[in-house]
């Protein structure tokens, strides 16, 4: 359960010991620094009863009473049972070594260093309602709808937030941006639309990142499937696909090449002055690996009829290009961060996913700029301090009213 809840990716710097915290999560209002959850009675959770660790795991409330920050899913982790609770709780007591190494403390900046606010945002949003099994449906289906409701946490990626960074229940699973990545849109009406998705499919892209109809992971799904969704047991990621794709029907699976294929185009020099900076950029860069219209190359990916080219941004798109596609297993895509401009990379991604795509998205040099600085800056914080300020003033004029007609009782 710790495997399929993703407790390391969050808990686990690497070259650190497992679960030892430490790791930097990028939040809109800040850096957030994991905790050390390992039995460690100095720095770690080793002092904390069966109930305190329920309590911060499905409510938020740390053993010394304080509210956590969201950045831990325990919205998600609400619908836990008991048994499983306990079970994860003998887990880390008793299956993961203490480290007596205490992590960076997150330091928030004013109001949001003040945790005890978040007691009101638990109020206003969180559900703490342990999952119940829907007698209508299927076992296969109701342990997929508590793995993604609750321990995989699909929702805190790809549900949209309101201005108060709450998921928008009305819009569950709809596709969310994650400041530079985008989480797309993974309910069955879309799984089962244009991109269209098996539950073969769907369980082999949670297994290995790739998928018959050609999708790839990236970015923050590639490091959940690496270190999550690739260790569950095949049952449970076919649970998983029955939940998001309750109606499912046969689909031929494309052949695998078995042959090389030719770079094909016409590549004679009278014709490359004619090319758009995105065509260059992309045979400059890209046909080695996906051939010059996207077919795909020697048994590396095709971007012909990629489901990447079908979502509503082209953020993602942009994002491989700077960063790449790392598995931890297999071929990776390098990324040309420090080689292509936010001109070039903006060209090339429009090039993909208008002229191999097909697709009315586009994207600016000057959005590029800022998925390369990490996405754009919160409103929130402005947002807070703007609502705080208006307080404030509301009550020195409370008290400064409360003066007068105490002066004038006089």
């Amino acid at each position: 359960m710790a495997i399929a809840g993703d407790c390391g990716a969050c808990h686990t710097e690497e070259g650190k010991a497992p679960f030892s915290g430490g790791h930097a999560i990028a939040s809109p209002l800040g850096i957030i620094f994991s905790t050390n959850i390992t039995p460690s009675k100095t720095a770690g959770i080793g002092d904390y009863s069966e109930a305190q660790f329920a309590a911060a795991l499905r409510k938020g409330i740390r053993g010394d009473g304080s509210q956590l920050y969201p950045a831990m899913p325990y919205t998600a982790y609400a619908r836990l049972t008991d048994e499983d609770v306990a079970a994860l709780y003998a887990y880390f007591m008793h299956g993961v070594q203490p480290v007596d190494i205490r992590p960076e403390a997150t330091a928030l900046p004013f109001p949001f260093n003040l945790r005890f606010s978040m007691a009101a945002w638990n109020w206003l949003f969180a559900d703490n309602m342990v999952y119940q099994p829907d007698a209508t449906q299927s076992q296969a289906w109701n342990r997929g709808a508590y793995l993604v409701q609750g321990l995989t946490h699909c929702s805190t990626c790809h549900t949209p937030r309101n201005f108060l960074m709450a998921e928008q229940q009305d819009k569950n699973l709809q596709g969310a941006s994650l400041g530079t990545w985008y989480a797309p849109d993974i309910t069955p009406a879309t799984l089962q639309g244009k991109a269209h998705w098996t539950r073969k499919m769907l369980a082999d892209y949670l297994a290995t990142g790739h998928a018959a109809n050609g999708a790839t992971a990236g970015g923050p799904m590639l490091e959940a499937i690496d270190k999550s969704f690739s260790r569950m047991t095949p049952d449970d990621r076919n649970a998983i696909a029955t939940y998001l794709l309750p109606a499912t029907q046969a689909v031929s699976e494309p052949a695998t090449a078995k042959t090389l294929t030719p770079v094909q185009g016409d590549d004679m020099p009278q014709s490359l002055a004619g090319l758009s900076e995105g065509e260059q950029v992309y045979r400059d860069n890209c046909a080695s690996c996906h051939n010059l219209s996207g077919q795909g190359l020697n048994g590396l990916p095709a971007l012909q009829h990629h489901p990447v080219l079908d979502k509503p941004t082209a953020d993602n798109v942009a994002m491989a290009v700077l960063q790449g596609v790392w598995p931890e297993n297999g071929q990776g895509m390098i990324g040309f961060v420090d080689s292509l401009s936010d001109g070039q990379v903006a060209a090339v991604t429009n090039y993909v996913m208008q002229d191999i795509g097909h697709s009315q998205v586009t994207i600016s040099a000057a959005r590029v700029q800022a998925l390369r600085k990490g996405g754009d800056t919160s409103p929130l914080m402005v947002i807070a301090r703007v609502g705080m300020a208006a307080a404030g003033g509301v009550l020195i004029l409370g008290l400064f009213w409360l003066r007068k007609k105490r002066a004038a009782k006089r």
